[in-house]
């Protein structure tokens, strides 16, 4: 029987559905975006009306303050939430991947949760347990403050945790840093167990202690899984949209103080229907991502050469 496809065919045939799909949702998408930057759109009247007008633009984005102060509170975000994810992460990992034994499995499923877990519904969550009225942050607070322990420190009053602009940052990083946590332990654990055990059982018949071990062992191999583990917070850091959006109601709270640069291209492009100058922030952003990647590139690099 003749097949329906020639044998030569049949591979391109079989991946072309993804390639058709990436053209249309992928590439397409990121040319029009550029193509975007140097023009001035009204969508609703069609592509008829595009008006080129150069680096309009990309010099308004420069200029614009709001895009300054959402940068500013996105590399905030990055570093406060981003950093103690790995600090944390990899001894908590070096205790489960040591000390739980049989329970290892069963803590990994718990910490890896909240990542798997919907970010609306977290959010949802963390908007509750923060509510200025009802919030069960507060009622606590408030209760312990009544003590005489208490008293000078903590607040008598509810906190205005999403309204006020110096709590706003604070709180989404906690998020953030709460559900990713769970991703690094699970791939700092990964990464441990590949790390040969004749390597530690040689150091314990030196003398090694399990804080030298963790030092001169364990660390100096967990690099290469380092570098992938920061660069993907770097990325998502920076690209961060849903937590803010949510816990702020889309507006980034009082004095913009939780807007980040994702979102302003958000609201530039659909609150305030130009998606030129959206196009043109999203860009900027793609540089500095970009710039990010190569220098912690270049860290990793550095610090391996000297190891």
């Amino acid at each position: 029987m003749k097949p329906i496809i020639k044998p030569a065919v049949a591979p391109y045939v079989l991946i072309s559905p993804f390639i058709i799909l990436f053209l249309v949702f992928g590439l397409f998408p990121i040319l029009f975006s550029f193509v975007l930057m140097f023009h001035s759109w009204d969508p609703v009247k069609g592509l008829a009306s595009m008006e080129f007008v150069g680096l309009e633009n990309v010099s308004f984005a420069l200029e614009d303050p709001l895009v300054w102060t959402s940068l500013g509170n996105t590399l905030w975000l990055a570093v406060v939430s981003g950093l103690p994810q790995h600090l944390v992460a990899i001894p908590l990992a070096y205790l489960i991947n040591e000390k739980l034994g049989r329970w290892r499995n069963a803590v990994m499923g718990a910490y890896f949760l909240p990542y798997i877990t919907s970010t609306v519904a977290i959010a949802m969550m963390f908007s509750t347990l923060f509510s200025t009225d009802y919030g069960m942050v507060n009622a606590m607070l408030t209760s312990l403050a009544k003590s005489q322990v208490f008293e000078h420190l903590l607040p008598s009053a509810n906190v205005d945790w999403l309204g006020d602009p110096r709590t706003i940052k604070p709180i989404v990083a906690f998020v953030v840093f709460w559900r990713y946590l769970g991703f690094n332990v699970i791939l700092y654990v990964a990464a441990m167990q590949a790390i040969s055990r004749d390597q530690y059982e040689a150091a314990r018949m030196d003398g090694a202690k399990s804080l030298q071990q963790f030092w001169y062992i364990t660390l100096p191999q967990l690099k290469p899984i380092m570098f992938f583990g920061v660069t993907l917070t770097i990325i998502g850091g920076l690209q961060l949209f849903e937590e803010p959006f949510i816990l702020t109601g889309g507006k980034g709270g009082m004095e913009y103080a939780g807007m980040t640069t994702a979102m302003y291209m958000f609201r530039t492009a659909f609150d305030y229907n130009d998606y030129g100058l959206a196009s043109a922030i999203s860009w900027m952003l793609f540089i500095i991502i970009l710039a990010m990647t190569v220098l912690t590139n270049r860290a990793f690099k550095s610090k391996e050469g000297q190891s």
